[in-house]
């Protein structure tokens, strides 16, 4: 019997896996997927992120990252410098690569197949027939398990999607930007020193060229050739809880805002963290209420942005109000990138 399964080979599954394995847990990880997983996202690391990975000993190649700059242009924009040290910028495959290592160093097993059924057995569970005494779902925005085990819930509001390509070139800047039009938002992150990461987050339907041309400013300083668009959404996910018995859901399968923000890898690499210390104590009861309280401030401050930027008069003023209160827009930021609390 295997302490801990964890469905998912992304990089808070992985992490999972190598926090388990820390504790002295028996883990296997499920990951049909093969060779370094890619997915559309920003591809920035904040400060937290990278302090969480550092614990687990893992530190993958990229480009520093001091802050974040937004930007409408119509001026300079406002800037806010992380002060709990710099983030990264790293390729999504180079994340994968830099994590999976790590799991092979350790001789954790990864199986080459998703979890496909889940069955209470009162003192453990069977996943695919097989007995484990936990499972740890890290198995993404749809998530099957999440599915499985009944914890999915209707997300009302807009459907938003997240588009992505990189331009070969180097970055012209050491902060991640964020231009912002009238329907979108474009995030630029330096992730080597010859490549650029451009993500668009838009309403379904909209295609990367047309929300691309909202930004004349970015399309000029975009000088080299870019590779495909990758594609990624709906953005919004809810959940009933983040925990059922002994199934405890982390990343994007334990519910998602938008990524508006920019913390997903940073909260999903605390919730393995705080998943694994609840298995570890027997005591998964605990997880739900911590997760609630590791994602309060991230949350909170998503959904804020995304209600008020959805009225075209606020989204207009966005900026300027930054740039007349760069204390405010400079605590903003620092609140999302400090690390992830440790509750006692």
């Amino acid at each position: 019997m295997h302490d801990v399964v964890v469905a998912g080979g992304g990089p808070v599954g992985m992490a999972a896996a190598l926090h388990a394995h820390r504790a002295g847990l028996d883990v296997v990880v499920h990951e049909p997927r093969t060779g370094p997983i890619d997915k559309a996202c920003g591809e920035g690391l904040m400060p937290g992120a990278v302090a969480e990975l550092a614990d687990l000993g893992v530190h993958p190649h990229g480009r520093p990252i001091s802050g974040i700059h937004y930007l409408d242009g119509t001026g300079p924009g406002a800037t806010a410098r992380f002060t709990a040290g710099p983030g990264r910028g790293v390729r999504r495959t180079v994340l994968h690569d830099a994590l999976a290592a790590e799991v092979a160093a350790r001789g954790i097993e990864v199986h080459p197949h998703p979890v496909q059924s889940v069955e209470d057995a009162g003192d453990h569970l069977l996943v695919d027939g097989r007995p484990t005494r936990y499972l740890v779902a890290a198995d993404g925005l749809h998530s099957p398990v999440r599915r499985l085990v009944g914890l999915d819930a209707t997300a009302p509001g807009r459907r938003r999607f997240g588009l992505r390509c990189h331009v070969r070139q180097a970055p012209w800047t050491p902060y991640v930007e964020v231009h912002w039009s009238h329907r979108a938002e474009a995030y630029v992150t330096p992730v080597d020193d010859h490549l650029v990461g451009v993500a668009v987050l838009g309403d379904a339907g909209a295609r990367f060229e047309d929300l691309l041309s909202d930004f004349p400013l970015l399309q000029e300083r975009l000088t080299g050739p870019s590779t495909r668009v990758m594609g990624a959404g709906p953005l919004r996910q809810r959940v009933s809880a983040r925990s059922r018995g002994r199934v405890l859901l982390v990343g994007d399968a334990a519910g998602y805002v938008d990524a508006l923000t920019g913390e997903g890898i940073a909260l999903g690499l605390g919730q393995a963290r705080a998943a694994v210390a609840c298995v570890a104590a027997g005591r998964p009861d605990r997880y739900d209420p911590w997760a609630r309280r590791l994602g309060r401030r991230h949350e909170l401050l998503t959904h804020l942005l995304l209600r008020a930027t959805a009225h075209p008069p606020v989204r207009r003023q966005l900026v300027p109000a930054a740039t007349r209160l760069p204390w405010l827009f400079g605590a903003a930021v620092n609140q999302l990138a400090r690390p992830v609390g440790r509750p006692a």
